[in-house]
């Protein structure tokens, strides 16, 4: 079963409008489905085969001339000599959209030589694992814990009789083997499993490296270099404060979230909804959950940069959505049923930035229907946010 992305018409827009379409994301968003399921009738060739890679890297122009565009070429991350070549090709045929289609599931990397070659001629998309509108539109009666729980990876909804557990136990094995030691030289696989574990734990918290570290047993520059492997692979994401000269005290930590709740919740061994309801942890993988769905919208929306939080010494709204300088504010709450308690810290902020400047306000919970609570702050459904 195909199950529809939501950025689609994005990726088909940029290949009639751009020479090169840069899809990046984690292993197993579906980026190179995507693809090939959009351009059935593009070439296509893989660089996580080893002799292509090395081909690509060692010479990229008998490279080109083999698979000449339009081409789909995945894990391009692997040749990064390519790069310049593929620069030329472009240039030779400038006002030919549509020539490269690349993906890769390092970010980092992969950006770096995007920038380095490609500026100006390259839309850049990234692809996160399903959220909850897309699982829905392809299987509507989809429970939201179950969404949660087994998390957002295609192959998971397009074949359902997966084991998640069996799932997220391959994938995290095929992470450490393909992607940390591609990435760094890791000492020690056991211990990169246990500073994943550690970061799972602290999803939905502020980040401090030097705790993570400590707990862990390492260096505080071997967490840090980890923590931005993490991002570069697309298995975690940084949520960075929001600031105003009106708030002087605010922290300058981000804050640490895994980038799906299917992998967190493995990594935590909440196997099923109702050990989800029963955990200790259910207010950050819901608050991680949450997250995930702003994400979404905000991307589709194109409003880059917009999603942060709000904190000062006492008080915290988990997010703040800053569109052109009008602010939204979410708190996010497990409850079915949240109450006027549950927004006071929303009325804090919206009376330290200012009334004139809120577009919104509201607890994002599993309520089935929104409805008001106070001042104007509204309990919103998740499955709204959309």
């Amino acid at each position: 079963m195909w199950i529809s992305r939501a950025v689609e018409p994005r990726l088909e827009h940029s290949a009639k409008t751009r020479p090169v379409v840069v899809l990046t994301g984690a292993r197993q968003t579906g980026k190179t489905s995507t693809f090939l399921r959009l351009f059935p009738d593009y070439a296509f060739v893989s660089l996580d085969l080893p002799v292509e890679a090395e081909t690509a890297e060692k010479d990229p122009g008998i490279f080109l001339q083999r698979h000449p565009p339009p081409v789909i070429i995945d894990e391009v991350q692997y040749a990064p000599g390519l790069f310049r070549h593929l620069k030329v090709a472009v240039d030779a045929h400038r006002r030919r959209y549509g020539q490269f289609l690349l993906t890769g599931s390092q970010k980092f990397t992969l950006m770096k030589n995007v920038s380095e070659s490609l500026a100006g001629r390259a839309d850049i998309v990234e692809l996160e694992t399903l959220s909850l509108a897309e699982i829905r539109a392809a299987l509507p009666q989809t429970a939201l814990e179950t969404a949660i729980v087994r998390g957002g990876f295609p192959e998971l909804y397009a074949n359902p009789d997966i084991d998640a557990v069996g799932f997220y136990n391959s994938y995290l094995a095929t992470y450490l083997e393909r992607d940390v030691r591609s990435l760094t030289n890791v000492g020690s696989l056991r211990d990169f499993e246990r500073f994943l574990r550690a970061c799972a734990l602290r999803s939905a918290n502020l980040l401090n490296k030097a705790d993570l570290a400590r707990d862990v047993g390492v260096a505080p520059s071997t967490a840090n270099h980890w923590l931005s492997m993490l991002e570069a692979s697309g298995q975690a994401v940084l949520l960075e404060p929001w600031f105003s000269n009106r708030t002087k005290s605010i922290v300058k930590s981000p804050k640490l979230y895994l980038a799906d709740t299917g992998l967190l919740c493995a990594l935590l061994n909440i196997r099923s909804e109702e050990a989800l309801r029963l955990s200790p942890a259910v207010g950050a993988v819901w608050e991680t959950f949450v997250f995930a769905q702003l994400r979404d919208r905000e991307r589709l929306a194109g409003r880059a940069g917009s999603l942060f939080f709000w904190r000062d010494r006492t008080r915290e709204v988990d997010f703040l959505v800053d569109a052109g300088g009008r602010l939204e504010l979410y708190e996010a709450k497990w409850t079915e049923l949240p109450d006027t308690g549950d927004t006071v810290n929303l009325e804090f902020v919206r009376n330290v930035v200012g009334k004139s400047r809120l577009a919104g306000a509201a607890v994002i919970c599993r309520a089935a229907n929104g409805f008001p609570l106070a001042n104007g702050i509204r309990a919103l459904p998740v499955t709204e946010l959309a």
